[in-house]
């Protein structure tokens, strides 16, 4: 008895960020955070945080790139925002700024709100809410410096 698997799609390059909300009722309201768009590219242990027009920033944020690679997946392509937020919660551009310039991520927090791709599974074809669900899973174990945005 021959058996076939179908091969997994394969693992996304760089994906330019959607710029327009879609047409008709059925999307969800993101929270507008002040900071810089980012994605993390995470496969196989190796993360690289790309900016909205794909330039590897990786190097600037050195802490959130571990906490990246800790997630418990081989391979994941998350969406987010990283920002610096002051002491009253509220992000502040000035904050990432000034720790991109300086070198000083440590106080940087990535909100994530978008799962594209896990362990061989394309998600861009599923509802946005089950992607959220999926990443929030993902998320649940992982550093203060990734936080999952649900709105």
């Amino acid at each position: 008895m021959c058996t076939f698997q179908r091969a997994a799609p394969p693992f996304p390059g760089f994906r330019e960020p959607t710029k327009e909300a879609p047409d008709g009722d059925q999307w969800l309201h993101e929270i507008k955070y002040d900071g810089f768009r980012m994605h993390a590219r995470l496969d196989h242990g190796e993360v690289r945080l790309l900016t909205r027009n794909g330039l590897n920033w990786t190097g600037k944020y050195p802490q959130i790139a571990a906490a990246v690679s800790s997630l418990r997946a081989r391979q994941a392509y998350l969406d987010g925002k990283m920002c610096g937020v002051r002491a009253d919660g509220i992000t502040s551009f000035s904050m990432i700024q000034m720790a991109s310039d300086a070198g000083n991520a440590a106080g940087l927090v990535f909100f994530l709100f978008d799962l594209l791709y896990l362990d061989g599974e394309d998600l861009t074809a599923r509802q946005l809410t089950e992607r959220k669900a999926r990443l929030a899973g993902l998320l649940a174990r992982a550093s203060s410096s990734l936080q999952y945005s649900d709105r």
